[in-house]
């Protein structure tokens, strides 16, 4: 147990992946054993969107995301105020906007 304690998960972050890559979309799909995120980058006036990036989780990864995600945003909204989503106020729950009025995507 004292071998455990003592070894650390190192995690190197490269300078390409550092930069990051912009999405103004997430496409979530699913089957029984995994769950598929692709972020997009839609431009106004443009017609075709690519996908940036892909990630694929195993559904109890893509759980232990959600509850992250909730505790962070928790977390930004008491220092920065509610976060504003435009459309409809009253279905909290359902589909986001889509940037620029693009219809639904297929993946």
């Amino acid at each position: 147990m004292e071998n455990q304690n003592n070894e650390q998960l190192k995690i190197e972050l490269s300078p390409e992946i550092a930069e990051g890559v912009y999405s103004n979309l997430a496409i979530l799909t699913h089957s029984s054993a995994e769950f598929i995120i692709d972020f997009v980058r839609l431009l106004p006036g443009v017609s075709k969107a690519n996908v940036k990036s892909r990630i694929v989780l195993a559904p109890e990864h893509a759980k232990r995301l959600l509850l992250a995600l909730q505790d962070n945003i928790a977390k930004y909204e008491k220092v920065f105020g509610p976060i504003q989503l435009p459309g409809n106020q009253n279905n909290p729950g359902g589909r986001t906007a889509n940037p620029f009025g693009v219809p639904g995507g297929k993946a």
